[in-house]
Formats: C-alpha cells, structure tokens, sequence
C-alpha cells in the first residue's frame, strides 16, 4: 500500500472509533467521520463525537482529523471528498462503517426489534437501508481518489447476519448486511484492474458504548473490543495476499488467527 491516509466513516463511537484508533497506533493519518461533533448536535444519548476520536488517534500515535458528515446527506459526502482531494489528494484505505440502523434501539425502541417484521415500524427498514446507501454514496465519490492511489483497499463493514438463515433474525438488518457483502463482492469485481482491493468485515460480538443497552451477551469474555477489530483492519492493510483476498467476505475471528492477533481486550 503506497498511502498511509485513511478515512473510517461513523467514527465518533464503538467499532468506527477502535478501527481509527487501531490505525493511529500504526501511525495512519486517519480522517474521522461521523454526524456527533462537539460543535453541533450530538445524534445520539451515547458518549463520542468525532473530535474526541481524532484526539484518540493522536494519543495513539496517528495524525487524526476530525470532519462532521452526514453520510446520509449526498452534498454532505461531496464537501467531504472535495476537501480530501485538496488537503490530502490521496486515499489508502476507505472504511465504510457509518451505521445508523441502531438508532431507534439506542433511543430506547428495544422491543420491536425482537418482533416478526410485519409488526415492525416501516422506518426500521428505512434507517437499515439508508445505511447501506451511505456506504455505496461514499464508496462511489471516493472511488476516483482511491483509483489514484496504487494499493489502496476499501474495507465494508458487515454482519454475518446477511449470511445465515435463522428463524428469529431481524429481517431489515440481515437485508441490510447482505446487500453490504454484496455491495463489497461487485465493487471488487470493477476494480480489478485499477489496483484497489475492496473486502467486506464481519465482527463478531463486539463490546461498544451501546451494547449494554441493547444486547446480552452471554459471555462477554468471549466478545470482541473495538480496537480488536481495529488491529485485525491494519494487518490486513499489510497483508501481501490482498489481492488474491479482494471479493471475498472476511470473519474478524479467522482474520486474527490468520495474524496473531488479539481481538479480545
């Protein structure tokens, strides 16, 4: 990879923040996106905004720039990739993170997700897809800058939920995940030969700022941290077999045996 500049959407909080974290301590300049900002509304009652991310990245040893974007808002998402053409001109690695299909459940909505879908609010299968739009929109504008960039790699975040078949999964969110595998798996295809890698990321039970609120765990020992994930994101920066890993759908857990890592604390 000949850039060590990357840009993680939906960074304020929980895996997006671990990832520019993680990417700091390997000495990345990580632009830090997401809608939380110290300077305006705050989308959620949960702690983080994008300013206090960057300021970890810097702790971390990284360069981390702070940019509050609504990856929902296509002008939003512009502004973004016309300051990163200007300020940066370049783009080693595009985390495709940002996520607000848990917003409802967050502002207390718990129950309904539990429901069979034709009881749930329609707005559900709004506030999944409008995420995966997000990361299409983001991937779109940023493709030109990434194709510039030999080596580059876009990393899509998912969910094994898109994969599997299981009586009581939330039908909106495991659409939603499997239209991210998808949108990873075509994406690589066309950018075979310009040079960028393009994977989807499947965490596993990953401990955030939200998951008390939303998710028992049974055994939290066993879940992964955000910046375990994060490890797992650089080392596959650095992966010699990139290439030849490029179109598939990755499992953080088999990633870290791959690279020793340690996903856990």
């Amino acid at each position: 990879m000949s850039s060590n500049m990357a840009l993680v959407t939906g960074a304020s909080r929980g895996v997006g923040k671990g990832i520019a974290v993680a990417l700091g301590r390997a000495g990345w300049t990580v632009w830090v996106t997401g809608r939380s900002s110290l300077t305006g509304p705050r989308t959620t009652a949960l702690p983080g905004t994008v300013e206090e991310t960057a300021r970890a990245v810097r702790d971390a040893g990284g360069h981390g720039i702070p940019v509050r974007c609504d990856h929902r808002d296509d002008t939003d998402v512009l502004r973004l990739a016309a300051r990163l053409e200007d300020e940066a001109g370049e783009l080693g690695l595009l985390v495709n993170n940002v996520w607000g299909g848990f917003g409802r459940r967050h502002a207390g909505a718990v129950r309904e997700w539990d429901l069979p879908y034709w009881r749930q609010p329609l707005v559900l299968w709004d506030s999944m897809l409008d995420s995966v739009r997000a990361h299409y929109v983001t991937t779109v504008v940023l493709s030109p800058l990434l194709m510039r960039t030999p080596g580059s790699l876009i990393v899509t975040v998912s969910a094994d939920a898109g994969r599997r078949h299981r009586a009581g999964d939330n039908v909106p969110y495991s659409v939603a995940k499997a239209a991210d595998d998808r949108l990873a798996v075509a994406v690589a295809a066309q950018l075979a030969g310009q040079g960028v890698a393009s994977v989807a990321l499947h965490p596993a039970d990953v401990r955030t700022e939200g998951t008390p609120r939303t998710v028992r765990l049974t055994d939290p020992a066993a879940t992964q941290s955000p910046e375990g994930v994060g490890r797992v994101v650089a080392a596959l920066t650095t992966d010699p077999e990139l290439r030849h890993l490029s179109g598939t759908v990755l499992d953080v857990s088999a990633l870290a045996v791959r690279y020793g890592l340690d996903i856990h604390s």
